[in-house]
């Protein structure tokens, strides 16, 4: 934990001003102290003051007036993809950081998190790429001969509000796609897991962006809600809890602020009767579970037919029962804990409730023997489980998995779609092309032939009550741009 402690140090030397506001760290002026805690002992790793709604208000203003008359919307793509490579370059010299923080915060071992944090300074490569090559001017012909630009313009103030369990990597999603555009942000990362952020915040402060074009204030549901209502925010980027995004939906729908939403998941799996077990496996297990569940595409349901359900489920359970649960900072271990004791306690709820439906419980359920401190509960695999029950159609956020049996190929996709999220999936069969067919029947956002993929070049999103539009990829980048068409001469 060498490197959170070098981290840790850095912000405690700041004292009394965590938020970033207008170019510079500020004192918050709430009144609520807040605190980080590490999930695998339960130690505090940082408190804070909770920013007031005069705090936000502040950050919006200063965010209004670098869109309004500052340079950023005004530089060139280029000129503005400049400073991107520069932010990522910074947070690439920090990676052992920004590594430690997530697995600090939220339990994720460090041999997932020492690689995916990566993604950190990919996307902000990425989108300064595409400030080189994305038509943001398009040039075009009536049919009558008269000339036409059709121009994309960036959206406006954007507030960008973040969920705790991947904290750095969705909040850069929105980031770096939105300072592409042109747009001005004011971040709400959670009030758990603020660490990253401050990491973020002062490698654009090093970067040497305009004033006000980031803003940074993390805080919990009262002050995050005085934001998004704000009528100084033209747009509204969320990734969270589908109970959380209509609320947000509904609350932009009232002035038509532009809205989009990365929600919750329960995707499948789909193993065909063709599969080889020996090949689904290596992603199956990891991903059915990744940080210990806590991920919105993790594979929660498992469909397998009828005629290898015991050869398949017995070769999984075997598969997890030597993942090693353990402290999330230790290279060999597979799981660390669930983030906070509200989590533990849902899961906990989760399993209770699949049993008393009758689910059979095939694997774990419990709290490891070994480890009595921190919120660690063991990996749960349920067999037998109805499409109908509680564990199959809800969001559990946990390392539980439900498998599904299925007769034929139409039983398993109306299974597969027999669910009010549609976010990710994979199918597993030695045919890709039969794969691929599946695919297109599954009602999803993105899905994986053999393997579980998630690209930051590429666009992932939901279908359904999984959200509204789209982050990563070029597509990221037009959830901030307006369409403007102009007729010339």
């Amino acid at each position: 934990m060498e490197n959170l402690k070098k981290t840790l140090a850095g912000i405690a030397a700041r004292g009394a001003e965590q938020l970033f506001i207008d170019g510079e760290w500020r004192r918050a002026t709430g009144t609520q102290t807040l605190t980080v805690v590490a999930p695998h002992n339960e130690e505090e790793l940082l408190s804070y003051v909770e920013p007031s709604l005069a705090d936000v208000d502040a950050a919006v203003a200063a965010a209004r007036e670098a869109f309004d008359k500052g340079p950023w919307p005004r530089m060139s793509p280029p000129e503005r993809g400049v400073y991107l490579r520069k932010v990522a370059d910074l947070l690439t010299a920090r990676m052992p950081e920004l590594a430690e923080a997530w697995t600090g915060q939220v339990g994720a071992v460090i041999g997932f998190t020492g690689k995916a944090s990566y993604q950190c300074p990919g996307l902000f490569n990425f989108y300064a790429d595409q400030c080189d090559t994305y038509p943001f001017i398009d040039e075009r012909t009536r049919s009558s001969g008269g000339k036409v630009r059709v121009v994309a313009e960036p959206v406006g103030v954007t507030a960008c509000v973040t969920p705790w369990n991947a904290p750095l990597v969705l909040l850069i999603y929105k980031v770096a796609a939105g300072l592409a555009a042109g747009c001005t942000i004011v971040a709400k990362p959670s009030p758990e897991t603020p660490i990253d952020a401050h990491i973020l915040a002062e490698c654009i402060q090093q970067a040497g962006l305009p004033k006000g074009v980031f803003n940074m204030l993390p805080a919990g549901r009262e002050v995050g809600d005085h934001l998004i209502r704000h009528p100084g925010i033209d747009k509204i980027s969320f990734t969270g809890s589908t109970g959380a995004g209509k609320h947000i939906a509904g609350v932009a729908a009232e002035r038509l602020a532009r809205v989009s939403l990365e929600l919750g998941g329960k995707s499948a799996a789909l193993i065909l009767d063709d599969a080889d077990i020996a090949q689904v496996l290596p992603s199956l297990v990891p991903y059915s579970m990744p940080i210990t569940g806590q991920v919105c595409f993790s594979l929660t349901r498992v469909l397998v037919p009828r005629s290898r359900k015991d050869e398949i489920v017995g070769a999984y359970a075997d598969a997890v029962s030597k993942v090693k649960v353990g402290d999330p900072f230790q290279a060999d271990s597979g799981m660390g804990p669930l983030a906070m004791q509200r989590q533990l306690d849902r899961v906990q709820g989760y399993i209770e409730k699949g049993k008393a439906e009758g689910a059979k419980l095939a694997l774990g359920g419990g709290r490891p023997a070994d480890l009595n401190r921190g919120f660690f509960i063991e990996p749960t695999i349920f067999t037998d489980v109805d499409p109908d029950m509680t564990i199959a159609r809800e969001e559990i956020f946990g390392p539980v998995v439900s498998f599904i049996e299925y007769g034929d190929e139409a039983d398993m996709i109306a299974k597969a779609n027999h669910s009010d999220y549609g976010l990710h999936g994979a199918v597993y069969t030695q045919d890709p092309e039969r794969g691929f067919a599946i695919a297109r029947e599954y009602r999803t956002g993105s899905i994986t032939i053999n393997g579980m993929v998630v690209d930051i070049e590429m666009p992932f999103g939901g279908f359904k009550q999984s959200g509204l539009g789209r982050e990563g990829g070029i597509e990221g980048l037009e959830t901030y741009l307006e369409t403007k068409t102009v007729y010339m001469p």
